[in-house]
């Protein structure tokens, strides 16, 4: 290890203000005992609040926009081709890591996302939740950089799985991901505490997918204020369980760092009570926007939905958020928005979305952000407008063929929690630091701060700044 600075971070994906400094409190006294000794504070999501490309964005200083990362998944052309997921591949600007190796220095970075496939870096990685199950099966010498890592992750765990992510767990039984969810945090921080030991790093850096799992699958069973909690459920002990575990396991690791590490606990977004699901693709058929050849009678993705494109000016996708594109001549292969006409098209449907009532009736609350607005560059295919349904409080649901503007039933299997727009921040073990509760803090600062402490500058570019 070099004589300077040794950072550590351990992010806790859809981490939320309102669990670990309020209601859960009490049950995370290493983290909290981290938060008196330091300095913490709310951490202001990227537009939109999406695991990926949140961690990115961190990691980058760079905004969605400069990424061309909007989502997980992402357009690959202005074809009707649909969406692809993106990966580590996709991200083109240099992280906190590929500049600390540049210098020489080592990084050791677990489950951090997009991690996968894993891109060669002076150091360690484990990718992340986008590993394929098929290649832990058939390609072990591709799963970790480098590739001899992951023989040294079986002996670590004796022999037992090493957990990426629950595959499709939304539609296991809750038990089971429960469980999972368990286990998979407990092998992650067992591979970390003995990795830290074992390898001379200067940047340590993991992410646990747990919290963001269960606040999906189980937030209804947790939280008064759902539309779908009973109280003295059989699941309702869930979050306090989880989190005594979660905070287990930090305990443990900050034990095994040395002494004089510089330390931050983080959260990409946050999290909060999904009330339901706005058909998104409906409503634009019910607004004329959206057109097909044939009737459509039965419940369909939007991408194998019959669409007329000769009449139709816009379609949705579904997700936390709403991605709205125009068909746009010249742009789309059977565009019909004329480019003269763009600017009066996406404002017309902007107020329109703004305007749509809930299903009681008033306002929904949605609010719209276009891309050009929210980034000061719009590289790729971005969505032309990005679509809050009642402020975060409704998902998007893509799907078409049901008649209705509103569900309970998400397309993609059962979620109790849609993502928000502030996560949590943490530090401590900096020489000097000012300590109690910092505001005004952002994700995008968070790699520049990083940056920092080794004295290097952010990436050129970079919206993000150091906030130490």
């Amino acid at each position: 290890m070099s004589q300077g600075p040794r950072v550590a971070v351990i992010g806790l994906d859809c981490g939320t203000p309102q669990l670990l400094f309020d209601r859960l409190a009490d049950e995370v006294p290493n983290i909290a005992e981290l938060m008196r000794r330091g300095a913490h504070g709310e951490l202001a999501s990227i537009t939109p609040p999406i695991t990926i490309p949140a961690w990115a964005c961190a990691m980058t200083g760079k905004t969605p926009g400069q990424l061309a990362i909007y989502g997980m998944r992402n357009r690959k052309d202005t074809t009707y081709e649909g969406l692809s997921i993106a990966t580590s591949l996709s991200v083109q600007e240099p992280a906190v890591w590929d500049l600390l190796g540049e210098r020489g220095l080592r990084s050791l970075l677990i489950g951090v996302p997009p991690g996968y496939p894993p891109r060669p870096l002076e150091g360690w990685r484990i990718p992340c939740f986008l590993t394929p199950p098929t290649v832990v099966k058939e390609k072990p010498d591709k799963i970790t950089y480098p590739p001899e890592l992951w023989s040294e992750i079986d002996g670590i765990l004796g022999g037992d799985e090493y957990i990426f992510d629950v595959p499709n767990f939304r539609n296991q039984p809750r038990e089971f991901t429960l469980r999972r969810v368990f286990e998979m945090t407990e092998r992650r921080f067992k591979v970390a505490r003995s990795l830290v030991k074992s390898k001379p790093w200067d940047y340590f850096m993991l992410v646990e997918m747990g919290p963001d799992r269960l606040h999906h699958m189980f937030w209804q069973f947790f939280d008064p204020a759902h539309p779908q909690y009973e109280p003295g459920n059989p699941l309702e002990n869930a979050f306090r369980d989880y989190y005594r575990a979660l905070d287990k396991e930090v305990g443990a690791l900050l034990e095994a760092l040395p002494d004089d590490v510089i330390v931050f606990v983080l959260s990409d977004h946050g999290a909060r009570p999904m009330q339901g699901g706005v058909q998104f693709n409906e409503w634009l058929a019910k607004e004329g926007y959206l057109a097909f050849s044939e009737d459509v009678t039965v419940p369909t993705p939007i991408k194998e939905a019959p669409i007329d494109w000769t009449r139709t000016a816009a379609w949705g996708d579904g997700g936390y958020y709403g991605r709205l594109f125009l068909n746009v001549k010249g742009r789309e292969p059977s565009g019909v928005v004329d480019p003269s006409t763009y600017e009066e098209t996406r404002d017309e449907i902007a107020a329109k979305l703004e305007a749509m009532e809930g299903p009681g009736g008033g306002k929904l609350g949605t609010t719209v952000v276009r891309p050009q607005d929210a980034y000061p560059e719009v590289r790729g295919v971005a969505p032309d407008l990005l679509v809050y349904f009642g402020d975060l409080a409704w998902r998007s649901v893509g799907q078409v063929g049901t008649g209705e503007l509103f569900t309970y039933e998400n397309d993609t299997g059962p979620d109790g929690a849609n993502h928000d727009r502030t996560g949590v921040f943490v530090m401590a073990g900096l020489p000097g630091q000012a300590t109690g509760r910092r505001e005004g803090l952002s994700l995008v600062d968070v790699g520049p701060s990083i940056l920092s402490l080794f004295d290097i500058d952010p990436p050129e570019g970079a919206v993000g700044r150091s906030f130490l």
